[in-house]
């Protein structure tokens, strides 16, 4: 069985949400903050040896305090696997798996559910 697939993708900067839309009708709706808290590179997870295909739960409890961190500057298609989203802070390092990404909505509807 293959994984799901981004067929939309959409920031709304306003409301600070990045929306996915799936080849399996599923929806996913992700925080700015949600996405910066869970950045995926070295730099954030605290090195090489602390980074994980799946985000862990801690992730979703993150305060931020400079708003630059959470205000998005750009998204970029990596290849035809992931998105790499920069922010206004410089930061540029995280590059988001369909994987990661569709874990992470996944951690966001358990969450949300206790």
């Amino acid at each position: 069985m293959t994984e799901p697939i981004p067929t939309a993708i959409s920031a709304d900067r306003k409301a600070q949400e990045l929306t996915i839309d799936w080849d399996d009708d599923v929806q996913c709706v992700y925080k700015f903050e949600l996405l910066r808290n869970s950045c995926p590179c070295a730099q954030c997870r605290g090195g090489h040896e602390n980074m994980s295909s799946e985000p862990e739960e801690d992730m979703l409890v993150i305060p931020l305090m400079n708003v630059n961190t959470t205000r998005l500057k750009e998204i970029k298609a990596m290849g035809n696997y992931a998105l790499n989203l920069a922010w206004e802070d410089g930061h540029n390092h995280g590059i988001y798996t369909w994987h990661y990404l569709r874990a992470l909505c996944a951690l966001q509807e358990q969450d949300a559910d206790t």
